[in-house]
């Protein structure tokens, strides 16, 4: 047997794979301004340092924040064993009786003039049905690709830097669709059924991989690279999930539910939905 083919035959299925990352990884509601700032710190590192999107918000706490977040329900992904925050993603909620630019979403503020959907546009929905996913980021430590050398399970002692086995990596790939999916949870248990996220063309391919499918909404724009606004609801999403993605949604929507108890009043439908 050739060793490709081995290792193929060795490969664990996507049931299994998704069993051990819900084992590996814990969901958190961030509620507490100090959960909040191990968000702003994600979003630190990755946005202002990593990639230069964005000017510190704290420059001597290293944090990343703004307006929005106050009209947000953020969410982050915990790597058990190291207790590294791995991803984050927030819900930005609009409040139509709020003051600008709290009153709509984030991509309408700084993309309204890409936004060309004849009918799937903000302005002519229902504001009270809609929502945005934003500020999905994945740490680049659950990203980079180890070289076989240096892979291992326990903290490198010169830079306190950890480092992951093999069987860890496996399962970096589904931290993207976890927050993906944790921001669609979360809008749908507050009673949304319409998402819009502005991304770049390659997570809307990925996405369509796992059965979410995106409409397009508006024209490719230079806001932090190639961006467009994309739209889906809740009949699209939850008719396109993949049956095999189905217990980690699940497991997603029954640790957030209770979480959700907590967060202040105005994210929160009169009951949650399930």
């Amino acid at each position: 047997m050739k060793p490709s083919q081995q290792k193929a035959n060795t490969r664990e299925s996507p049931e299994v794979l998704i069993e051990r990352f819900i084992k590996e990884f814990r969901f958190k509601l961030c509620i507490a301004a100090h959960e909040k700032e191990l968000v702003y710190r994600l979003r630190h590192d990755i946005y202002c340092e990593e990639l230069q999107y964005e000017k510190a918000s704290d420059p001597i706490k290293k944090l990343e924040f703004d307006i929005y977040d106050q009209n947000s329900i953020h969410c982050l992904v915990e790597h058990r064993r190291t207790g590294l925050v791995a991803g984050c993603v927030r819900v930005v909620v609009p409040i139509p009786s709020n003051h600008y630019p709290l009153n709509q979403l984030p991509l309408q503020s700084y993309g309204r003039h890409s936004l060309t959907h004849a009918e799937l546009h903000p302005d002519k929905l229902d504001p009270e049905s809609f929502y945005e996913i934003s500020r999905l980021a994945v740490n680049r430590l659950f990203r980079s690709r180890p070289k076989e050398d240096l892979v291992s399970t326990t903290f490198n002692s010169m830079n306190n830097t950890p480092s992951f086995s093999t069987e860890e990596r496996q399962l970096f790939p589904l931290l993207a669709t976890s927050l993906f999916i944790t921001g669609y949870v979360l809008g749908k248990q507050i009673g949304k059924n319409q998402v819009f996220a502005m991304m770049e063309p390659s997570l809307p391919r990925l996405l369509s991989l796992t059965g979410f499918h995106f409409t397009k909404v508006g024209e490719t724009i230079d806001f932090h690279g190639r961006r467009s606004a994309y739209y889906i609801n809740k009949q699209q999403a939850e008719n396109g999930l993949k049956l095999t993605l189905l217990p980690l949604y699940l497991h997603i929507q029954e640790t957030l539910t209770l979480q959700l108890r907590e967060v202040p009043h105005e994210f929160s439908s009169t009951s949650l939905t399930t």
